[in-house]
């Protein structure tokens, strides 16, 4: 559904960042592993785009595929389809591909992997936890499993994630920028990571940041950024921002 309309600028006011002309672009935020929620958040994004004459309609999706829900493969599997048809799209990186590809390179990232629910990502590729309690072999088993059963395709999606991208007026990254920095020279650690030094800063970042990564139950709105995240894997609901000239507005699933 249509959660909330931001309203046109007002006369007077200071111009708003706009999106190159002809272009319908939806922002869609976390998913974590709900592809049930994401298959609904697409069907919203089609019918809302029939109200759009612009030739040119663009997704972008901000990062954390994976970890937490229980269908993680499936989201890949989806995405992996091809954009919806009429689209293109656009696929950031998130911290939890990050955490993803690293495990896949070296067992040890695994119980730090694992609290952030890593462990439902290897659910869903079919890799169990073998009988060996505290046994040292049994992290190592389940790295050589997910090694296995990663599909190729799906190693090929993780490892060209996007850093960031621009369109018009509006940065898109996971997690944010270092305030003061250009963006070609953010580093990764931010991009994926950052939160409170970006989040609490109130300078012009020169373009409209729209992000992820931090849970809100709403999206949040400030004059140089815009947030997401609404916890889809535990909240149901998974936000998209459509953005349009200088209009705004958001469409959400619920359970």
């Amino acid at each position: 559904m249509i959660r909330r309309l931001i309203d046109p600028v007002r006369r007077g006011a200071e111009p708003r960042a706009e999106v190159p002309p002809d272009s319908r672009i939806y922002a869609v935020g976390d998913i974590h592993g709900r592809v049930d929620l994401l298959e609904r958040l697409h069907a919203l994004i089609v019918a809302d785009a029939r109200s759009s004459s612009a030739p040119r309609k663009r997704i972008v999706y901000l990062g954390d595929y994976v970890d937490r829900g229980m269908q993680s493969r499936q989201v890949v599997d989806l995405l992996l389809e091809g954009p919806l048809e009429g689209f293109e799209a656009i696929h950031l990186k998130g911290n939890h591909e990050e955490f993803l590809l690293r495990f896949f390179e070296d067992e040890m990232i695994g119980p730090g992997w694992f609290i952030n629910g890593g462990e439902a990502t290897l659910y869903s590729y079919g890799v169990r936890a073998p009988d060996l309690g505290a046994h040292s072999g049994r992290l190592g088993h389940m790295h050589r499993q997910f090694r296995e059963n990663l599909p190729a395709a799906h190693l090929r999606f993780f490892r060209d994630l996007k850093r960031l991208h621009i369109e018009g007026g509006y940065l898109f990254v996971h997690a944010g920028i270092r305030p003061g920095i250009a963006p070609e020279a953010q580093r990764d650690d931010d991009i994926l990571w950052i939160r409170e030094v970006f989040l609490d800063d109130k300078r012009d970042h020169g373009k409209i940041v729209v992000h992820g990564h931090t849970i809100n139950r709403e999206p949040q709105v400030r004059h140089n950024r815009i947030g997401i995240d609404t916890g889809a894997y535990a909240s149901g609901v998974l936000t998209a921002l459509a953005l349009e000239g200088s209009n705004r507005k958001f469409l959400q699933t619920s359970d």
